[in-house]
């Protein structure tokens, strides 16, 4: 009995030492993430209960990666089920035998072995996919080697300790302990006392190894365990992507943007402790994938550590437990300049590779004493304008990671400050800047010029609003629409699809703006407010209710950011979905078959900001002849063209250009035609063709061109008309 005394009260003092230090390192954290500006958790709980509970317990972003989902989910509710065969066995070190009295306990013992051997079977696939199969995106070395042995080690106790928990209690063979039953059967020659003494040793073993990987997890990227359901639970519930509004006005704001660690807010502290590092943002990023310097996990990952060695030099508090084994010395820097060369690209034709990326990460952030947490500048010490810059915002990193975090709008936060601040951008988006400034276009055309495409469309008059006060769409051309001289193409094309199908609009003709997408994605913050409000007035003005655009980039900044601003009660459409509504309606009918192999490319700011995947698709199924084939990456995971975030104003100096690599990645299906729903995309890929050199065999063509074609051609082959491209 003072064994078992001694036991208890030895259990007690280790178990409420791990628990304190596993306080003691959430708490520091949350007092660096203090550090930040103030955000009302309050009002960002989510309201869509159903989508947390299919992220956290139905793993259903994991999912994406089947293999890799599937490994996860024996893991997550491994431990989860574990946790009660846990207490279970604490009961029986406590009490020398007995245990949780529950109904069907031998049930309970067999999913308890079941479990056990399930999750060592999970971490195998897990080390292999690792250790192996050596996937890119996975991180090697000690940290992630710790939490294979820790796993691998409690997972082998427990079965260890209920093996010689049969022996020592003399309890037969059963079928439902098969596997404790085998190790009894092994060690049978043991006697009592010896069976009795190697349970303590493997229950105690396994105890320490819980307490300690207690408090490891709040240390590393496991802290994802805590941290990643809460982040998930208070993610933001409105149009996704869409970027916070500046207080331009307000007359305290010392600077505007992040400039610091401590001008994040609060929730987005939250995303960097609960990164899991398993690099799918980078996997999919178009920046990484073609030898630029940008990864959107080690982005993350490097503002945390700041953020951590920081809020150590603050607050005076370790963020290392038990602080007298380890050191807090020096800070992470950056120790190289950013820019990775275009000799370290591995360019070989068809394919994307994001290790060039990751081995500058890794070769370039390192501790250094050099310069304390507090002296060191976060753009430049920490993140390169070069990663800044390289950009597309796209999204892709954030649709595919597992705890919602957003990469996107930390960077155009920093761009905000590089140019709202400091007057630093690229030479040739500075100069699309001033050209929208001063003329309303990233050219420098003159605004009057605006409406000069619609005198190229031969007997169909294209009325502005002033001449067709009624209107009931509102035909918003944008300044590809309206300048581009292939893009032109797109807005006659749909313009006689609308007559056509009978639709009364009215564009604004010179009255026109520019959305003012480019600058806002560019950190104009300043130029785009000044652009979103002139042109709500006019929406106001003429009493607009109804806007169609063909360009995504506005649609998703008409639809999803003006209404901050002051836009009420105004539909906003793509073309893709006013097209398939009028085909719905019989008020357009494709009727000449279009015979091409024609693959579709998603624009991001159609698919991932708007999720307008079909309407697109639905509109080329309608038109006869065509044969519709999807690329290995599409929909949701569609790769970007390259020209977002202003990226189609600025020259790629690293890697290969991103809609070089989309374009090979649209050849792999062999089409004849390349469609899109976005001028921005059909410019980068229309020169993809012409850099690949098979723009004579492969087209570049919009949705609606290819639905013009098969409405209005009069062509005919026989008695069945059929056209080609």
């Amino acid at each position: 009995m003072v064994w078992l005394w001694l036991n208890a009260v030895l259990f007690a003092a280790v178990a409420g030492y791990a628990i304190y230090l596993f306080y003691k390192a959430v708490f520091h954290r949350y007092l660096y993430m203090k550090l930040g500006k103030p955000t009302d958790f309050r009002a960002l709980r989510n309201k869509k209960q159903g989508d947390f509970t299919s992220q956290v317990f139905g793993q259903k972003k994991l999912l994406k990666d089947s293999k890799s989902g599937f490994m996860h989910i024996v893991i997550f509710y491994g431990f989860i089920i574990l946790q009660f065969g846990a207490l279970d066995l604490i009961i029986k070190g406590l009490t020398r035998g007995g245990h949780l009295p529950l109904p069907a306990y031998e049930l309970f013992g067999w999913f308890q072995e079941f479990t056990a051997v399930a999750i060592l079977a999970a971490m195998a696939y897990a080390a292999y996919r690792r250790y192996v199969e050596k996937l890119p995106r996975l991180k090697r070395g000690l940290k992630p080697g710790i939490v294979v042995i820790f796993i691998y080690s409690l997972m082998l106790s427990v079965l260890l300790s209920l093996g010689f928990e049969r022996l020592w209690l003399e309890v037969p063979f059963s079928w439902y302990a098969p596997v404790s039953s085998a190790i009894a059967a092994v060690f049978s020659g043991l006697s009592l006392a010896g069976a009795e003494v190697l349970f303590y040793v493997f229950w105690w073993l396994h105890l320490l190894i819980l307490l300690s990987f207690l408090v490891y997890v709040p240390q590393s990227k496991h802290f994802h365990l805590i941290t990643g359901p809460i982040n998930i639970w208070f993610r933001r519930s409105g149009p996704v992507g869409r970027l916070q509004k500046l207080d331009l006005e307000d007359e305290e704001a010392e600077s505007f943007g992040v400039g610091k660690i401590e001008d994040f807010t609060q929730k987005q502290m939250l995303d960097f402790y609960a990164c899991v590092e398993c690099g799918r943002c980078t996997n999919v990023c178009p920046a990484a994938n073609t030898g630029k310097v940008l990864s959107p996990m080690h982005l993350i990952t490097k503002l945390r550590d700041h953020l951590t060695d920081k809020g150590v030099a603050v607050t005076g508090k370790s963020p290392w437990v038990p602080e007298y084994v380890f050191s807090v010395a020096g800070a992470h820097a950056l120790q190289a300049d950013g820019d990775l060369g275009g000799a370290h690209w591995d360019g070989v034709t068809g394919t994307t590779d994001i290790r060039p990326t990751l081995d500058w990460q890794k070769t370039t952030w390192q501790k250094t004493k050099e310069k304390s947490a507090t002296e060191l500048e976060l753009i430049g010490d920490v993140m390169t304008e070069e990663e800044i810059w390289a950009c597309t915002t796209c999204r892709n990193c954030e649709d595919q990671c597992p705890v919602d975090n957003e990469h996107v709008d930390k960077i155009i936060d920093l761009r905000r400050h590089l140019v709202l601040m400091q007057g630093s951008i690229p030479q040739e988006g500075q100069r699309a800047m001033q050209n929208i400034e001063r003329q309303g276009n990233p050219w420098g055309i003159s605004r009057n010029d605006r409406a000069a495409w619609t005198g190229d469309i031969e007997g169909i008059a294209v009325p502005t609003v002033k001449e067709n006060p009624n209107f009931e769409y509102l035909f918003f051309v944008g300044s590809m629409g309206s300048y581009d001289l292939r893009s032109r193409k797109v807005s006659r094309a749909f313009v006689r699809l609308l007559h056509e199908a009978g639709v009364n609009f009215a564009i604004l003709g010179n009255e026109e703006k520019n959305s003012g997408d480019t600058p806002r994605r560019m950190g104009n913050e300043m130029l785009f407010q000044q652009l979103c409000m002139e042109n709500i007035a006019i929406f106001q003005r003429y009493g607009v209710k109804r806007i169609v655009t063909a360009c995504p980039h506005t649609f998703n900044t008409l639809k999803n950011e003006y209404p901050e601003f002051g836009l009420e009660e105004v539909e906003v459409l793509h073309h893709s979905q006013l097209l398939e509504q009028l085909i719905q309606e019989g008020r357009l009918k494709p009727r000449y078959e279009v015979k091409e192999r024609i693959t579709y490319h998603d624009s991001c700011y159609l698919g991932r900001y708007n999720n307008v995947y079909d309407a697109p698709r639905n509109v080329l199924r309608s038109v006869p002849g065509v044969e519709l084939v999807e690329m290995a990456r599409s929909r949701e995971n569609g790769m970007c063209c390259g020209a977002g975030g202003g990226m189609m104003w600025m020259e790629e100096t690293a890697g290969k250009r991103v809609n070089v690599a989309r374009t090979e990645q649209a050849l792999e299906v062999q089409p004849s035609v390349i469609s899109s729903a976005c001028p921005y995309c059909l410019t980068m890929l229309e020169d993809g063709t012409k850099m690949k050199e098979v723009e004579d065999q492969v087209k570049a063509k919009d949705i609606a061109e290819i639905l013009e074609l098969s409405v209005f051609a009069d062509t005919t082959v026989g008695s069945s008309p059929v056209l080609s491209i």
